[in-house]
């Protein structure tokens, strides 16, 4: 291409933002779409409006649009929430192009790793079951299956539990001294904020240089384990000794997922590992 590629980031949220700094940075056009457009990194062209109704928005880009990355967060997490997100936001999407005749590249649609329904510490990759029952993962699937039969050449990124600033959860519980079962081991994967953007644009630019992509990723950092490690060394760095009397922590499912199609491609997390990501974000939080 000779001009610089133009690309639209739907549901331009913590991922998306830090997605679009990166494509500025590269010289590409970025128009992010959110419903508070004043949120957006400055550079970014604010497309204001709601995936979930059925209107295009006024402030739709004229002219081609090369690459769309499909990132929307679901504001209620029940069944009608995320089919009005997942599946009917993407529908509504999808029509607002065709309307304008414009035909994308690549399409990027973010998906998650809770797609996957293995629960006894099994090795997952792309092309491992993907049937998990509960209504997220079937509606995920579903807004999946639509993506990829769109009429437009596109990808899945199933990204693994997103960490980073504003994402603590994790960090809460150790600090209220929060049990996790030990055996058998929970297995849990995750990636941080800024990878799962850095993976994203990893995509977008090998798309722009013709490389051909596969129709999905997994987005996880190199090392998946046993959520009671993670807890015992989160607890050693923050100096808890204590143990709450509430519940223990509780998750669905444990998996091991594998990153190797990406890093074939050429992507390398900056944070490999939960012990660089969670050190990074508690000095940060220090400094702050």
């Amino acid at each position: 291409m000779t001009s610089s590629p133009s690309l639209l980031i739907a549901g331009c949220g913590d991922v998306g933002c830090r997605l679009a700094s990166r494509m500025r940075a590269a010289g590409w056009r970025v128009h992010g779409l959110r419903r508070n457009a004043d949120a957006l990194p400055a550079g970014v062209r604010p497309v204001a409006a709601d995936l979930t109704a059925a209107e295009c928005p006024r402030a739709w880009p004229e002219g081609p649009l090369d690459y769309l990355v499909y990132s929307a967060a679901a504001s209620r997490h029940d069944e009608a929430g995320y089919r009005a997100t997942y599946v009917d936001g993407l529908h509504n999407l999808l029509g607002w192009l065709a309307a304008r005749g414009q035909r994308p590249r690549r399409l990027l649609f973010v998906s998650s790793s809770g797609v996957y329904g293995q629960d006894a510490g099994e090795w997952v990759d792309e092309d491992s079951p993907a049937e998990a029952a509960g209504f997220s993962a079937r509606i995920m699937r579903e807004a999946e299956r639509l993506a990829l039969g769109s009429g437009h050449p596109a990808s899945v990124v199933r990204l693994a539990g997103i960490y980073g600033p504003d994402r603590e959860w994790l960090l809460r519980q150790v600090r209220e001294g929060r049990r996790v079962r030990r055996e058998p081991p929970l297995y849990a994967n995750r990636i941080h904020a800024e990878d799962a953007a850095g993976l994203l644009a990893c995509l977008l630019e090998a798309a722009a240089r013709g490389e051909r992509l596969a129709d999905c990723y997994l987005g996880v950092d190199d090392e998946p384990a046993p959520l009671h490690e993670v807890v015992d060394w989160l607890r050693a760095l923050l100096g808890v000794r204590h143990w709450s009397a509430q519940e223990e922590i509780r998750r669905t499912g444990s998996k091991r997922c594998r990153n190797a199609r990406a890093r074939a491609l050429g992507w390398i997390p900056r944070y490999p590992s939960y012990r660089e990501g969670y050190a990074a974000l508690l000095d940060a939080g220090e400094r702050s």
